[in-house]
């Protein structure tokens, strides 16, 4: 299982990549396989600013659909639009060509209370 150092996540299984003051937001390696074969990401929330943990989209598989969580409170600036056609892209590349949102974050605070990827491990008992 794939859980890079250089990311923080969360305890919902969103993994976040701080780019300045962007932070690339996507699904981790564990809950892609969890899911199965993702079939659709739907976010409908572009150009909203939304709290903390507030959903902002789901990701459907073939058995069930997932809401996707906020990681940090923001402005979704930008949506991977290349989901749209080709949502497997979070099976196959969950932490480059798989990512869902940028969120121009708007309390650097919050940061700290995301996960490394120690901590991350053992919420999944790996």
């Amino acid at each position: 299982m794939n859980i890079p150092s250089n990311l923080k996540y969360t305890k919902d299984h969103e993994w976040i990549r701080i780019e300045d003051d962007i932070a690339v937001v996507g699904i981790t390696d564990f809950a892609q396989g969890e899911l199965g074969d993702i079939v659709y990401v739907e976010v409908e929330t572009l150009d909203e600013t939304l709290d903390q943990e507030e959903v902002f989209g789901t990701v459907e598989a073939v058995k069930t659909v997932s809401d996707l969580f906020m990681p940090l409170s923001g402005e979704i600036v930008e949506f991977n639009d290349s989901l749209e056609s080709e949502p497997e892209k979070v099976n196959s590349d969950a932490y480059g060509e798989g990512w869902m949102i940028k969120i121009k974050f708007s309390n650097p605070e919050e940061l700290e209370g995301l996960l490394d990827d120690e901590a991350y491990k053992e919420v999944i008992g790996a």
